[in-house]
């Protein structure tokens, strides 16, 4: 392409298609808001792990179509994530389908066990999140929730939770 060494072929190539695929995606990102990368859904989530797959790939494509078909699939996660967003918050049935429901681990200091083996999480794995979060006594621990994301949120200190907070958490009722 530009060299006659392939080797210095295939870097120049990897760094112009890299280069390419980055702006493609910033456009795209842009055009469809900072929700291409919020993570706030698991649709979000598996959206922005697959946009770095995409670019990745992209980057080490030996033809032009390669990377092509790269772009279109990047354009195709967007759509398909403006038209998910889009249904979501126009229908319930749609946002109970494509979402999961964040789910209530621990409240008041005590672990819900019962809640621990529905999510197969492990209470070792929820301490150290708890250490995580700077927790130093259980009894400051107003709640653990695992997020739609698999993010975990602990909310702690001495005041009480406004339930707002665990409003469509399930196990808070």
């Amino acid at each position: 392409m530009f060299f006659d060494n392939s080797i210095a072929d295939a870097v120049a190539r990897g760094i112009i298609i890299a280069v390419i695929a980055l702006g493609w995606m910033n456009l795209l990102i842009r055009l469809n808001g900072l929700r291409s990368l919020s993570k706030m859904t698991n649709f979000d989530f598996v959206t922005t792990v697959a946009f770095g797959s995409l670019l990745a790939g992209a980057a080490q494509v030996n033809e032009w179509t390669a990377a092509l078909q790269s772009f279109a699939a990047m354009l195709g996660l967007v759509l398909a994530q403006a038209a998910t967003s889009f249904l979501r918050q126009r229908s319930d049935a749609v946002a109970g389908a494509v979402g999961n429901e964040p789910c209530l681990i621990m409240r008041n200091g005590e672990f819900d066990e019962d809640a621990l083996k529905a999510t197969n999480v492990r209470r070792e794995d929820m301490i150290a999140k708890l250490r995580e979060a700077n927790v130093l006594q259980m009894s400051q621990v107003r709640a653990v929730i695992l997020e739609t994301t698999g993010d975990v949120s602990v909310l702690h200190g001495s005041e009480e939770i406004d339930e707002i907070i665990l409003t469509d958490v399930r196990g808070a009722s």
